[in-house]
């Protein structure tokens, strides 16, 4: 193996260039640039200050393998389209970059091209290390119209004809003011630090891998084994780029493929990889959801996965299409984990009959999600769930939350972990979701998302002080972290509602004025009308009643602790709910009940968990009536149910409830809990 030196000024222009020694390019297997602008400009600060950059590692060949130009002016985007980079297969000599990618590509950036439009500058007059970021030369992306003294272009000085002596008296003619002898030495010493750094023939070396006169020499099998090796050591590659380095060296259109994939299922505000398909292939050809490098080694794997590919696809997408249509996950930051899908995948893939009428999988991700089921290292539940789908061919409820229970992992919601779910925490937007129905979760541009913000601002609340037991003096934070995030401080803003002259850090008694202070918007964010809780010295007891109200808004998810602190309906203290209804007699299990609203009944069956709708829909009473609203085109945040559902003799839920407390004593209170 031989380990050629060279100057990063020639390593740079070996970079897409098929006349020296054939050019560097990247092989298929290689994952996309990841390095953002302050890695880059890292790169070139550790350069100047001569910190050892490691040997870069290639594959001199004449195969006939698919490969990709390194990019000159970058943009994000770009990762997602590597397609458009790639070059005509030929068998003419290349050399094809096995570790390095990233210093190459962002060397090539600097030196050749731009980061999203904007060149590299450097501060000629910097060199002093500075806290906290430790950076002694800086470097900064600019557009060069907006470039003045002392930011030099950085290309010009590596790629310029000038010696250091005349580039430091070009520099120094630029100021726009006097120099002082002091900056002017200065200046000359970085440049002949610069030349240093990239004109040097020792620069950079590179372990080459040759096997241009002999083929079999290094196959193609083994350049992808040294890749897996060479980075699978350190951090710069992911378990899923190691992964798909084996797939694509197999299959020449797996990044094709790949990238249409994710382009369709995260068009519509969701965040899916490359790594959550990879786990669902080999879940879905049963090989098991943990994630291992062995299995894509296994003879076949690889190979399935090409040959079913499509399917898989179709499964995947067709799962995203339910939770988009049928849930009130609408958006990437409403999806706490992806993983709690693959469940769902499977049972579309291997059973499509059972897909089209499974039930209640709605619920399934609802509570799963909401209670963090899937959070740590869900493999062996994953794996569970299944395997319980495979033996019954079917999605049941009852047994996927009974496995999910088995490995002790909770799919309550107590009102403890409901305050807990605030700013900040991962399931507030599904909370939100399916508290504000009719906020657009799914925006052409991704800033105009709705935005969580606080009631109190956080501003206001910290320069409230308590005495401190210590010394007793007010000088004590009386708010915390957790009190100032908590949910009951919480609400969903538009990004109109949030931007500039918007909200902003308005106290509750100046924002809900004029159309804010009507009912309808101080109903849709559950927020007390008593205008005196809108003050600073009366936060906490705002606190409590709107935790009034929020509970009462999602009672219907609770469950626990929760329900036995719900107030009592009138004089009794039982549990309200159908199930409770059907286990005394009032009301048969599946009888139908009535909702009229605007001319039009809407009819639904008593469940023990709800009420279940003609579309398979089954929520508690007030949820359920929400629902029929919306298919009547009205959004209403709330309603109560027990009042507008009625049996087939016309008596409400609430007089049926009635009837039953008439006879019973000291039984836990509670409302809408099904």
């Amino acid at each position: 193996m031989k380990t050629p030196k060279h100057s990063l000024r020639k390593i740079v222009s070996y970079l897409n260039n098929p006349d020296e020694d054939g050019g560097f390019w990247l092989p298929n297997i290689q994952r996309p640039f990841v390095w953002n602008e302050e890695q880059t400009c890292r790169l070139f600060d550790s350069i100047l200050r001569e910190y050892p950059i490691s040997t870069l590692l290639v594959w001199k060949t004449r195969s006939n393998i698919r490969c990709r130009r390194f990019i000159d002016n970058f943009w994000p985007e770009q990762r997602n389209h590597l397609a458009d980079f790639y070059v005509p297969q030929n068998d003419r000599k290349k050399c094809l970059v096995l570790d390095g990618q990233q210093r190459l590509q962002s060397l090539f950036i600097g030196l050749k091209g731009s980061y999203e439009g904007r060149e590299l500058f450097l501060n000629i007059l910097s060199g002093e290390v500075g806290a906290p970021d430790d950076i002694k030369y800086k470097f900064a992306f600019l557009k060069p119209a907006e470039a003045n003294f002392p930011w030099i272009k950085f290309k010009d000085l590596v790629f310029g004809d000038a010696n250091s002596f005349t580039a430091t008296q070009v520099i120094v003619n630029l100021a726009d003011r006097e120099l002082t002898e002091d900056e002017k030495v200065k200046i000359g010493r970085h440049i002949a630090i610069i030349f240093k750094a990239f004109h040097s023939d020792d620069g950079i070396s590179y372990q080459e891998l040759d096997s241009t006169e002999n083929p079999q020499l290094y196959t193609e099998d083994d350049v992808v084994e040294v890749f897996i090796r060479a980075n699978s050591g350190g951090t710069r590659l992911g378990k899923s780029d190691l992964l798909f380095a084996l797939l694509t060296s197999t299959w020449d259109d797996a990044n094709d493929q790949m990238e249409d994939l994710l382009d369709r299922l995260n068009r519509h505000g969701f965040a899916f990889t490359r790594d959550f398909v990879l786990k669902t292939c080999l879940t879905l050809l049963g090989h098991g959801a943990r994630y291992e490098v062995e299995k894509f080694r296994k003879p076949g794997v690889r190979e399935e996965i090409e040959q079913k590919w499509d399917e898989i696809a179709n499964a995947i997408s067709d799962v995203l299409d339910f939770v988009r249509g049928k849930t009130f996950i609408r958006c990437d930051k409403a999806l706490p984990t992806y993983l709690v899908l693959i469940p769902l995948i499977h049972l579309r893939y291997k059973f499509r009959n059972a897909w089209q009428r499974a039930r209640d999988m709605d619920q399934y991700l609802l509570r799963s999600s909401l209670a963090g089921a899937f959070g740590g290292t869900p493999d062996q539940l994953i794996d569970d769930l299944v395997r319980e789908i495979n033996q019954a061919q079917d999605f049941d409820l009852k047994e996927a939350f009974g496995i999910i229970r088995s490995q002790n992992r909770s799919l309550e919601l107590t009102e403890d972990r409901l305050w807990t779910t605030g700013y900040g925490s991962e399931a507030v937007h599904l909370l939100f979701n399916l508290w504000y129905r009719d906020f657009n979760y799914t925006p052409a541009y991704s800033n105009n998302l709705p935005q969580v913000d606080h009631i109190f601002p956080q501003s206001l609340l910290r320069q409230v002080k308590t005495r401190n037991p210590a010394t007793g003096r007010m000088n004590m934070m009386k708010y915390r972290e957790a009190e100032r995030n908590q949910l009951a401080n919480c609400m969903l803003l538009t990004m109109q509602e949030n931007g500039a002259g918007g909200k902003s850090d308005l106290p509750p008694e100046e924002w809900f004025v004029g159309e804010r202070a009507e009912a309808d918007y101080l109903q849709m964010h559950l927020i007390p009308s008593d205008k005196s809780l809108w003050k600073l010295e009366r936060f906490e007891d705002f606190i409590a009643e709107r935790k009034k109200l929020i509970a009462e808004k999602f009672n219907w998810l609770l469950v626990g602790e929760a329900a036995e602190r719900r107030p009592a309906v009138d004089s009794s203290r039982i549990q309200k709910a159908l199930a409770y209804l059907i286990d005394s007699g009032i009301l048969l299990d599946e009888a139908p009940l009535y909702l009229t609203y605007k001319g039009k009944t809407f009819t639904g069956k008593a469940k023990r968990s709800g009420i279940e709708l003609p579309d398979g829909f089954v929520a508690a009473p007030s949820a359920a009536a929400v629902r029929c609203y919306e298919q009547a085109g009205t959004v209403r945040p709330s309603e109560n149910g027990w009042q507008v559902w009625k049996s087939a003799d016309g008596r409400t839920l609430n007089a049926l409830f009635a009837d039953a407390a008439d006879t019973v004593e000291d039984v836990p209170s509670g409302q809408d809990h099904t």
